[in-house]
């Protein structure tokens, strides 16, 4: 599935495309399914998109969908996918922190500049986002850009982007002057992008809904660095210091292709404040 070539680029750069990790047949099924989990967890919102706040009008995100939707279950536990992105950040096992489903609609505006790793409570960096377009994902479409190298510039920020006027993080210093590179995803194709690397998206000027899920994945054995609060670590009562494990952040790999994880006690879409 991977040469040296692609490994080698996605250490360099903290970020690789790998195509034809899906099927059509797959593509199309999964598609439907995470179709259907966003409907249902977002049928309560009416709301237009002028109406919505600048974060809301990037893209409509559904949280930990492999909880309370067994059909898109397969996704974010598919063995394919986990086992590209163990090789990748070169380790033998690797867990869920969440999926989500990042969709942005049609007129969506940008996606702003930011890193992962800052909204995360986990010590260690070995992580790595895959990002699944299910119709492809084009520069007209919202497709996404990196700056190549920024996992290696040192750099563990948070970045605001979810409300006010976030900081423009590829024009201040920590970006070095390094100007992202927008990449287009074939249809099948998954992104892998590491989580301290510095990435964002474009708006979508098409006619239809960029549909996007997202599979956050990290290495077995990683420890909770600090009290941030995040339903990952908080609901299996993880405290600071301690390796994190649990029901809520089932092992992806390795994995046997069609072996799922079952349900945690307490499913995501019934947790207060949890975005839906």
């Amino acid at each position: 599935m991977l040469d040296s070539a692609q490994i080698d680029a996605f250490r360099r750069d903290g970020f690789v495309v790998v195509p034809d990790l899906l099927a059509a047949a797959e593509i199309e099924s999964f598609g439907a399914a995470v179709d259907a989990a966003v409907a249902a967890r977002t049928r309560h919102d009416r709301r237009r998109l002028e109406e919505k706040t600048p974060y809301e009008q990037s893209f409509q995100q559904c949280i930990n969908l492999w909880e309370d939707h067994l059909d898109v279950r397969p996704l974010t536990f598919h063995a394919r996918v986990a086992e590209t992105a163990a090789a990748l950040l070169g380790v033998p096992a690797l867990r869920v922190w969440h999926d989500q489903a990042l969709y942005k609609e049609a007129g969506g505006r940008p996606t702003d500049a930011h890193q992962d790793q800052g909204y995360w409570p986990i010590e260690e960096t070995d992580t790595v986002t895959a990002w699944i377009p299910f119709d492809g994902s084009t520069l007209d479409s919202g497709a996404m850009g990196y700056v190549p190298g920024s996992h290696r510039f040192g750099v563990r920020k948070f970045v605001n982007i979810f409300f006010g006027e976030p900081e423009d993080l590829i024009h201040a210093p920590e970006s070095r002057g390094v100007e992202p590179v927008f990449v287009e995803v074939p249809r099948g194709g998954v992104a892998f992008h590491h989580g301290l690397t510095f990435h964002l998206a474009m708006p979508n000027h098409s006619a239809r809904t960029r549909r996007v899920h997202t599979i956050i994945y990290f290495r077995d054995g990683c420890r909770r660095g600090s009290w941030s609060p995040h339903p990952a670590v908080d609901r299996a009562g993880i405290a600071v210091g301690d390796v994190i494990a649990s029901e809520v952040t089932p092992l992806a790999w390795p994995r046997a292709a069609g072996e799922l994880p079952p349900t945690p006690a307490r499913p995501a879409e019934r947790l207060p404040g949890w975005p839906r």
